[in-house]
This record gives C-alpha cells, structure tokens and sequence, in this order.
C-alpha cells in the first residue's frame, strides 16, 4: 500500500480544520446537528477529498450525509480560498459509524465478562459449614 505524502496529510488536515468551522458556521440547514469532521483523506493527485464525519443525533445520519454531498460544490468554493493548491479537491462526504460498532463491540464484551462470571459463579460446589 503506498504511504501518504506529507503534502497530502497537510492537505487533509487543513480540509478538515477549515470544513469543521465552515459547517458549523455557514451551512444553514436545520437537518444538520452538531458535525464533527473525523477525518480527510485526500487522493494522491489532490483530486478528491473523502470527508468522515459523525453527527449528534446520530438518526439523522443519513440525510445529514446528504445535505453536505448537496452542498459540497459551496463549502469546496470556500475551501479555494484557503487551500493554495492549483485545484481544490472534490468533496464526498461518508458517515463514519466507528464510534457505535465500538460501543456496539464494548457492550458485548461486557455482556460475555458478566456471562463467564454467573456461568463461574453456578459450577462453584456450595461450600458446607
């Protein structure tokens, strides 16, 4: 797998600095909820920029995902402002559900922890006085 240019790590990180305040700044829809941008990979010719996110209330993810696809072409125009790269990268936004699978993941593992300890618990012979 090709590692990650420098320059294009820098690129990312300033995509997803830039999109946290221009989400929570200019994007006016009322479907959106509180945005915070995860992570921004960034292709190896600055092309295209896959933007994470989460959002609370996570319910809504789905149309959330939708309104920043639909405003992309805005929040990209902002973006050339700031970004001193010949082009601005696409944006494509994806949901990033790595927060529930981990809560998801941590809650059947407590879930199996408290099994092995009843089913341990029931096999112990009774102790006579």
């Amino acid at each position: 797998m090709p590692r990650e240019s420098s320059r294009g790590r820098k690129v990312a990180d300033l995509i997803q600095r830039e999109l946290a305040t221009l989400i929570q700044r200019e994007v006016k829809d009322p479907r959106i909820g509180m945005v915070t941008i995860n992570e921004a990979k960034v292709s190896r010719d600055l092309s295209f920029s896959d933007i994470y996110f989460t959002v609370l209330p996570s319910g809504n993810s789905d149309a959330v995902e939708e309104v920043l696809n639909q405003a992309s072409g805005f929040l990209r125009s902002q973006l050339a402002k700031v970004l001193n790269t010949r082009t601005t990268p696409k944006l494509r936004f994806h949901y990033d559900n790595t927060v529930e699978y981990g809560a998801r993941l941590s809650k059947a593992i407590d879930d199996a922890i408290a099994d092995d300890v009843s089913h341990a618990a029931k096999n112990q012979p009774g102790e006579d006085a």
